[in-house]
C-alpha cells in the first residue's frame, strides 16, 4: 500500500470518527472519500458505526460500488449515494451522508436552508431539496438502487449539500477536511436557524456575503485550523476512552 492511500485511510477513519463525536452522525451516516490514486474509485467503511471506524475497515469500490477486491465484510446499504455522485462529479473528493437532528426538520417543512451565521456559509449559494417520492413513489427512504442514486446527484447538481425529504442530509467536499467542515458547520446552522426561528424573524446572510464568506472559508488556513481542532478533541475523548478501560481491566 503507497503511503497516500495509508495516509487517506488513516484520514477517512478520523473523519468518520470525529463527525461522530461532533455529534452530527450517530449508530447511521457514512463518509467517504475518492481514492488519491484512482479517480474511478473511492474508499469508505465496511457497515460500521462512524464512532467505531479504524483505518483497517476502509474497504475499496469503484464507482459502480462494487468491492475492488472481494471481502465477507458487510457493507453499507446507501452505497449508490457515494458512486453516483462520484460518477456525477469530478470535483467532489469526499461525501457525507447524515441524519443529524439539526437538519431533519429543515427535511420535513418547507422553510428555506440558508446561511445566518459566516461559517454556515460553507453550504454554498443554494441548498437544493430531493423528494424520493416525486420520481420512486412510496419507498423505505434509503437509497439502495443506481438510478436513486442518479437522481440524488441530479438534484444536488452543482452544489455543495442537498436535503433529502423526510430522510437527511448529503455533503459533499472537494477534500476530506473540506468535508467536515461544511458538515459540521451546515449542522451548527442548521441548529441555530432553528433557535433564531423560535425568537422572531431571521436576517440570513444575503448572495453577495455568503459568496464572499464560502470563499474565505474554502483556505487552507481555516480548513487546517479546524481539522486539527476537531482531531485534537477526538484524541482527548479517545485516551480518556483508553484510559477508562485499562482502569476497568486492572481491577
Amino acid at each position: 500500500m503507497s503511503d497516500r492511500v495509508a495516509q487517506a485511510r488513516e484520514d477517512l477513519a478520523k473523519a468518520n470518527r470525529i463527525l461522530a463525536h461532533e455529534e452530527v452522525i450517530d449508530a447511521f451516516g457514512h463518509v467517504s472519500m475518492r481514492h488519491p490514486m484512482h479517480p474511478d474509485r473511492y474508499l469508505i467503511s465496511r457497515h460500521r458505526a462512524c464512532e467505531l471506524v479504524q483505518p483497517e475497515d476502509i474497504l475499496e469500490l469503484t464507482l459502480d460500488s462494487v468491492p475492488v477486491t472481494a471481502t465477507t465484510h458487510r457493507l453499507y446499504g446507501e452505497l449508490v449515494i457515494h458512486g453516483c455522485i462520484y460518477q456525477a462529479r469530478a470535483d467532489v473528493h469526499a461525501i457525507c451522508h447524515h441524519h443529524s437532528s439539526s437538519v431533519l426538520p429543515f427535511c420535513v417543512t418547507d422553510v428555506p436552508f440558508q446561511p445566518i451565521f459566516h461559517l454556515g456559509a460553507t453550504c454554498g449559494p443554494m441548498v437544493p431539496m430531493w423528494d424520493s417520492r416525486e420520481e420512486f413513489g412510496d419507498t423505505a427512504l434509503v437509497v439502495t438502487q443506481p438510478a436513486e442514486g442518479q437522481s440524488l446527484a441530479r438534484a444536488l447538481g452543482p452544489n455543495w449539500m442537498v436535503l433529502m425529504r423526510r430522510h437527511g442530509a448529503t455533503v459533499v467536499g472537494q477534500s476530506i477536511q473540506d468535508l467536515l467542515f461544511r458538515t459540521i458547520f451546515t449542522s451548527r446552522n442548521a441548529e441555530l436557524q432553528g433557535r433564531a426561528c423560535v425568537m422572531g424573524d431571521v436576517a440570513p446572510l444575503n448572495d453577495v456575503e455568503t459568496q464572499k464568506c464560502f470563499t474565505f472559508h474554502q483556505g487552507p488556513r481555516p480548513l487546517e485550523r479546524a481539522w486539527e481542532y476537531w482531531s485534537m478533541r477526538l484524541q482527548k475523548t479517545e485516551a480518556l476512552h483508553a484510559l477508562a478501560m485499562r482502569a476497568l481491566t486492572t481491577r
